[in-house]
């Protein structure tokens, strides 16, 4: 496949909102949530898309990407809206993502960004967990913009809810997740269902192989947009080694020496997450949990009390490392190690979003060592082994061996400069002030 190029971001034009062409209600709504200019992904797609470009955009996460297509899409809509109004149970605009949390997620931005539109357009989140009746209700008399999770709108489209034959445009937000979740038939599905001619607009953290197939199958001579740039980011990443046995007591230590007010827990299974908590009770913190098996009201309850404060310490398996935008969340906790390389930088990509520093720790004993060294590799990262007095691991000198005799035989791309190369640890972070 042949890209396109895109414009050149480092040259010394400022480019504002307002250059980019945005109609005013738009631009008053933006000066009024403090967005004073475009982030590089706004900067770089909004062109494209409202020019009627196919796009393939990769960026990292908190980088601003639901701006990057809800705006333009807006915009657009802002000129046919005075001519006329979606009808029948059509919709024009489509943005699949992977969970619910995100649907929502997405959906809250777009009716935050349309407020000075008077209700003149319509956006509707379909998603599973909640009654089907009531977004059935939602859709009728069409909808200008429907943001979904794939099975939920199958379901709505076999019930008659909503035909897809009018689609202008086609968002499919962080692809690789709703592929890594089993998506694919889904996908299949839908795509058959939607009109030859239309826009799509594909962001994706990570490029794996099914996503490059499903580009190269369905984009339209696209631009090419590719921010991830691990040299700028605002993300603090560090490893500590410790004792199998000694994870919970080093975990809770940290806690309460830096008295975190908001930290984000990721362990690997449903089971885990009681069982962390449980223990961490026991040592006088108090967790909340968040995984599959929750209902979707109690989910929505946790993670809004996570956000507003009102609990200092979340535990979630991988349904919480896409679509969860907590703002200035200054700490994501690796207790266990993701069982996919790929989604380390999904979990940690919680904190550090919109040029925020942020911290992201580790814990591994000398069972995860192999593993980290696989994260590692994929992601062309390198931390040093650290160790918290009174923590010490038995296994510590064989790790700084090993480490060693890694770094002579490091992969390409992963020189001392890369390696070195975090931001300056915001000190109010580390002693939990901000």
């Amino acid at each position: 496949m042949t890209f396109n190029a895109i414009p050149d971001t480092n040259s010394d034009t400022v480019i504002s909102f307002k250059s980019l062409k945005l109609v005013s209600p738009l631009l008053t709504r933006l000066d009024e949530i403090h967005y004073t200019k475009p982030t590089p992904i706004q900067a770089q797609a909004i062109p494209s898309i409202l020019a009627g470009r196919d796009i393939i955009a990769g960026a990292n996460t908190g980088s601003g990407k639901t701006a990057a297509f809800a705006l333009p899409i807006l915009n657009s809509l802002d000129a046919v809206n005075k001519k006329h109004k979606a009808t029948g149970n059509f919709v024009t605009h489509l943005i699949l993502v992977p969970t619910r949390e995100l649907a929502k997620q997405v959906s809250d931005s777009i009716k935050s960004y349309a407020v000075h539109f008077n209700g003149a357009i319509k956006t509707v989140s379909v998603l599973g967990g909640v009654s089907i009746n009531t977004q059935m209700q939602a859709l009728r008399g069409g909808s200008d913009i429907v943001v979904a999770t794939p099975g939920r709108l199958l379901d709505l489209i076999n019930s008659n809810a909503l035909k897809l034959d009018k689609v202008q445009t086609l968002v499919l937000d962080e692809a690789d997740r709703m592929l890594s979740l089993g998506f694919s038939d889904e996908l299949s599905s839908l795509l058959s269902l939607l009109p030859t001619k239309k826009q799509i607009l594909l962001f994706s953290a990570t490029f794996p192989e099914q996503v490059n197939t499903l580009t190269t199958e369905l984009l339209n001579d696209p631009v090419e947009i590719q921010l991830q740039n691990a040299e700028e980011s605002t993300l603090v990443q560090r490893l500590f080694t410790v004792d199998k046995g000694q994870k919970t007591a080093l975990l809770s230590h940290l806690i309460k020496q830096h008295q975190w007010q908001q930290t984000l827990i990721f362990v690997n299974a449903k089971t885990a997450c009681k069982h962390l908590a449980d223990k961490l009770a026991k040592r006088g913190i108090t967790a909340e949990v968040f995984h599959g098996d929750k209902g979707q009201g109690a989910r929505t309850r946790v993670l809004n009390a996570f956000k507003t404060g009102g609990i200092q310490v979340l535990i979630a398996t991988d349904i919480a490392a896409r679509g969860l935008d907590i703002e200035k969340l200054p700490v994501v906790i690796n207790f266990d190690l993701p069982r996919s390389p790929a989604d380390y930088m999904h979990r940690i990509g919680r904190s550090g979003r919109a040029g925020e520093i942020g911290l992201a720790i580790s814990l591994i004993d000398y069972e995860d060592y192999h593993h980290f060294n696989v994260i590692e590799k994929k992601h062309k990262i390198y931390l040093e082994r650290e160790q918290e007095p009174g923590f010490e691991t038995t296994n510590f000198e064989k790790l700084v061996f090993e480490t060693k005799t890694k770094l002579k035989a490091q992969p390409k791309g992963i020189g001392k400069k890369k390696r070195n190369k975090q931001p300056p640890i915001n000190a109010d972070i580390w002693l939990g002030k901000s």
